[in-house]
């Protein structure tokens, strides 16, 4: 058993997290949030958390951005978090940085069955690596790789890689970010930021349309409220599922891909309505091995913080 500190740092809410590790289970005895924003530092922010209690001798972070050695600069946040300094002002005998990502595929041994949610059923039982992907703030991607007796998480920067449209309306929405952001990645269109790009883009003929954040639209869409927001939110799905196809592909996840993040949890209803899984196994000749891969989401937004406190157990 050990007893470590937590953290899953994200551009808009930073959660942190006193943990008791037990093997691959772990319970958190206190746990706060915070909006990041709010604050000027990862730092101050600890400062906050550990005022009256005994800061535990190991921790670990997941960070909404690349790692780089012993410090990473977070995506959608003007933070720079450095390992080192964090282990001298706090006393941490370990400090790790991982990936968001990394930090929820390593926090999946964790979850129960309750906590996975199955769009795809694949071939049960299937080993070899696996992948996530997790719309939210911004798009993330890691995988996992099978080295022939457990799962070993990798970070990547796949969510920035350059958005592929399929369709007329996806290449007039491509043309339509271009103009406005000059590289469009996957993140502009499969994240928070990138529904409201698909609905600004949806509604530009439609002056009595009005602008809505990505809560909103996605809550008019599955009340059915809002035609623009239920066509923004079919077209969103799909990229999702294209993108989601893609990751798979290139990782060879055949013990399946898993939607993390704080969107999917949130349009279940329309990750079933099928535009999902279709535009998932639209890939040509590959279609046959797509279907074999379990698809399912995560519902557990803990994932990321489950995974940060099982990397900071394994520290020596």
């Amino acid at each position: 058993m050990h007893t470590v500190l937590a953290g899953d740092i994200g551009g808009t809410k930073t959660r942190l997290a006193i943990a008791e590790v037990s093997g691959s289970q772990v319970r958190l005895d206190v746990e706060e949030s915070y909006a990041s924003r709010e604050h000027s530092s990862l730092e101050s922010l600890l400062g906050d958390f550990l005022r009256g209690k005994a800061a535990p001798m190991r921790a670990a972070f997941g960070v909404a951005g690349p790692v780089d050695g012993r410090s990473v600069d977070v995506t959608n946040l003007p933070w720079r978090i450095h390992a080192d300094q964090l282990m001298k002002r706090y006393g941490f005998a370990s400090c790790a940085l991982l990936n968001d990502l990394e930090a929820t595929a390593a926090g999946l041994p964790a979850l129960c069955e309750g906590d996975l949610l199955t769009l795809q059923e694949g071939n049960a039982g299937a080993t070899g690596n696996a992948a996530v992907i997790a719309p939210g703030t911004g798009l993330g991607e890691a995988g996992l790789f099978w080295d022939g007796k457990s799962h070993r998480p990798f970070a990547t920067e796949g969510g920035h890689a350059s958005f592929s449209p399929e369709s007329g309306l996806e290449m007039d929405l491509l043309r339509h970010l271009k103009a406005r952001y000059g590289h469009v990645s996957w993140e502009r269109v499969v994240s928070g930021e990138g529904l409201v790009n698909i609905h600004d883009f949806l509604r530009i003929n439609l002056p009595d349309s009005p602008a809505r954040d990505a809560a909103a639209i996605s809550q008019a869409a599955l009340d059915g409220s809002d035609a623009t927001c239920v066509k923004a939110l079919e077209c969103f799905v799909r990229l999702l599922g294209a993108e989601a196809g893609n990751l798979a592909l290139k990782v060879m996840s055949r013990a399946g891909i898993y939607l993390g993040g704080g969107i999917p949890p949130r349009i279940v209803p329309a990750l079933k309505s099928g535009a999902f899984l279709e535009a998932f196994l639209d890939k040509g000749r590959m279609r046959h091995l797509l279907e074999k891969m379990p698809v399912r989401v995560i519902m557990n937004d803990r994932a990321a913080l489950y995974g940060a406190a099982l990397r900071a157990a394994e520290s020596p």
